[in-house]
Order: C-alpha cells, then structure tokens, then sequence
C-alpha cells in the first residue's frame, strides 16, 4: 500500500516508520524544513529507542521517505494519515483542530483518485465527521471515504506497542475504507494481534475513555497514598493488593509526583468539556484533573519541610525532569510545576535528565544543568528524585549522601527503601505514601 503521513511529531514519525517497517511505501510530510532536511539525513527529531535504526533500515529499503510537498505525497496514495498536533485550545479545555482541519484541506486538494482520509490525531467526538465535509465541500467530485485510527503508543515503548499491540481500532461507515484499513493491519492480523472495527464516534471516544481512565488509575492512587501518609500504612503494598486482584491490575497504580505528558492532560480536558457541551458533566474526570494539580502542589510541601520548613538559599538537585523516562517529552511534566516553585522560593537548583535538557533549558529558566547525579549532589542540601531514569534506581547512596552538605532525600517516585536511605548516611529521607 502506498501511505502518505502528514505530520513527523511523535505518533505520525512512528507509525510512517513502523508502517514502512510493514513493507509499505511511505512518505512523511511536515511543514518544517529543518525536520525534514534531520529526517532525510537520518536524524531523528524526538527521543525513541530504536526508532533511528528502524528508520534507517527502512529509508535504505527505499520504503520510507520524506517532503515539504502534501500535494506529491497525497497525489496517488491509498491511505492519506493525519497525524497533526491537537493541543489543548486556550480558555476553554477543547483539542484545538486548526492543523487537523488545515491538512484536510490540503489533502482535498491533492486528492487523485479513491483515497481513505485516516485521522490518526486523538480528535474530539465529530471530528472525523467534520473532516469529511471539509472535503467534500473543497472537492465535491473526489472519491474517498473517512476512518479513525486513534494511537494508544506510550513514549519510550512506542515501536513495541506499534508492532505487538493490546489491539488496532478502526472506525469508519464504509466497507470500502474498511478493507484498505485491513490491508494496511493485514501484517498483524495474520500474527493475531485484535482489530476492532467500530463506528467513527465510537472510534473517537475509545480513545479519550480509555486515557482518562489510566489517569484515573494514577490520581486514585495518589490519593489513596496522600491517605497512607496519614495513617501509618505503606502504597506500594496497597497498590500490590490491589493489582493482584486480575479486575484491578498492576499497572497505573504507582504513587508519585502526578501524570504528565502528551496525552493524558490534553485528553482529560477535553473529555470533560466534551462532557459539558453535552450536558454530561464526566464528574470523575473533572476531579482527576483538579486533584493532579493537588498532588504536584503537595510534592512542592513534601521537599520544603524536608528541608526544615524553607528552600530559601538552599542547593537541591533535581533528578529527572522529563514527565517520565525513555523520553525527552517535556510536556505537562511535574516537574513544570515543582521546578519553579522551587526557583521561585530562593532554591538554587541542579538539573541533571538523560535527555530532559534539550526542551528543558527553555522551558526551566534558572536552574544549573549538570551531567550526573553525583556531581548534582556536591555540597547540595537536598537531592529530589522527580523521574525514575534507569541510572537513578542504582544510585550509590552513601557516594551520593557523603557529598552533600546536608544529606536529605526526596524519593518522589519511591525507588528506594527509608531504612537504606538512612543506613547509606541520610540523616532525612521522604518518599510518596509510605
């Protein structure tokens, strides 16, 4: 099949290249030359593991290519993908659908013969409908139909969820679409991964349930953990028997400093204003989004009394600042909230993130970048653990603690035990629900 994918962000980059991966002739189109021009070059604009050497594997099959020119790209396509950003529009909580609507235009006009207009961009309820009389009012002679093909990729495993996934939703209104739809899937069906074919606004609203309901998870558990603090018992054992219980499950139930990322703030938002509009207040939605605010103000609390009531002159570094690891995703990350405030208090803080810097030395403004861990810790009053990277979780202790001036520990994502903690020489130690 021949695919065109417009927009290189993070869902459109990976699927153009898992889909060329599938043996597919794929073109990648983006407006910006520059990630164009990194692209051709076989650079790659976003952190992802393993997707330079699948790109690479496939551009040199002669599989995966990329252009500025939607109309070349689009001109002779089976399926056209749009994979546009849908960012949280301001005021008002909806998706913002400007370069979704944009590209529907464009793709109109380039359109040569029957095509599947496929919304990949997590879209509001509707939209794919609106995106079809987009269409058809630039051209009302083409021959197309619409689907929506929501993602469900998680950043740092996104190549694995995209090859090996939980299941593929299509949804569209044509037997047609449905077809191409399966020729495009047809690799994964023939190894048994599900596909389900549903409605468009069935398609739509899987997606945005289904995020809202894994936030959901994260904020209960936060809760549930604010709960343990004050009555002397343990998260990480009540999130083990809970997850032990095959209805519940174990994943999404770790405490820590609140969700953050592409998806899930953007995507409660716009449940809950899709909820208002139609007179469905999506109550449990509405509160998950006020108490994730709650538990990111509550982590500022936890290291300004662990630092004995003030931050005011104090050297604290900061471990991971990406909203989590295997990313360079900067997004709605807690540390957005916490960093900050913390500059703002009189902290003098060091940074150290695998691949946070990038985003962060615009985004974080006063804070000192470093390479590791233990030279962020040199005469520190306090180390915070705010993402939980792989060379966090093996930390020397006692390295880290003997050179500090005052050894403190805030472990927001719980990697380590209090009784190590203070055994490797931390005179304080705090943790999340514990």
């Amino acid at each position: 099949m021949k695919i065109a994918m417009i927009g290189t962000g993070y869902v459109g980059l990976v699927s153009g290249v898992c889909f060329s991966d599938f043996g597919h002739e794929v073109v990648c189109v983006d407006k910006n030359p520059h990630k164009i021009e990194l692209l051709t070059q076989g650079e790659i604009p976003i952190y992802e593991p393993g997707l330079d050497q699948l790109l690479a594997r496939n551009v040199a099959a002669s599989r995966l290519s990329f252009t500025q020119d939607l109309h070349a790209a689009v001109t002779g396509a089976d399926a056209v993908f749009i994979a546009v950003g849908t960012p949280t529009r301001r005021g008002d909580g909806h998706a913002d659908l400007t370069y979704v609507m944009q590209a529907a235009e464009e793709i109109a006009a380039a359109l040569s013969h029957y095509t599947v207009i496929v919304t990949k961009s997590t879209v509001p309820v509707g939209t794919n409908a609106a995106v079809e009389e987009v269409i058809r009012k630039v051209r009302p002679d083409a021959e197309f139909d619409v689907a929506s093909n929501p993602e469900f990729l998680r950043e740092g495993a996104a190549i694995d969820d995209f090859m090996r996934p939980d299941r593929v939703v299509v949804g569209t209104r044509s037997e047609r679409a449905r077809n191409v739809m399966g020729e495009i899937y047809r690799p994964l069906f023939l190894r048994e991964f599900p596909i389900l074919y549903t409605d468009l606004e069935t398609a739509e609203l899987i997606k945005y349930a289904a995020n809202a309901f894994l936030a959901t998870k994260i904020t209960f558990i936060n809760e549930i953990a604010l709960l343990c603090e004050r009555v002397g018992a343990n998260i990480k054992e009540v999130s083990r028997g809970m997850g032990l219980d095959g209805r519940i499950g174990n994943k999404f139930l770790h405490a820590g400093p609140g969700y953050g990322g592409s998806c899930f703030p953007k995507d409660t938002k716009a449940l809950a204003r899709m909820g208002q509009d139609h007179s469905v207040p999506i109550n449990i939605v509405e509160t998950v989004i006020q108490v994730n605010d709650e538990v990111k103000r509550r982590m500022i609390d936890k290291i300004v009394d662990l630092c004995g009531g003030s931050v005011n002159g104090k050297t604290i570094a900061i471990l991971g600042v990406t909203f989590k690891p295997n990313t360079d995703d900067m997004r709605d990350a807690p540390s957005l909230t916490i960093v900050p405030a913390l500059v703002g208090a009189g902290a003098k803080l060091r940074v150290v993130d695998p691949q946070g810097r990038n985003e962060g030395v615009a985004l974080l403004p006063g804070v000192q970048w470093v390479d590791d861990a233990y030279k962020a810790a040199n005469k520190a009053d306090c180390v915070v653990i705010l993402t939980e990277w792989n060379e966090f979780r093996g930390l020397d202790l006692a390295r880290l603690a003997r050179r500090m001036t005052v050894p403190r520990l805030a472990d927001l994502r719980n990697i380590y035990a209090e009784g190590d903690a203070l055994k490797a020489g931390f005179t304080a130690y705090t943790s999340v629900g514990r």
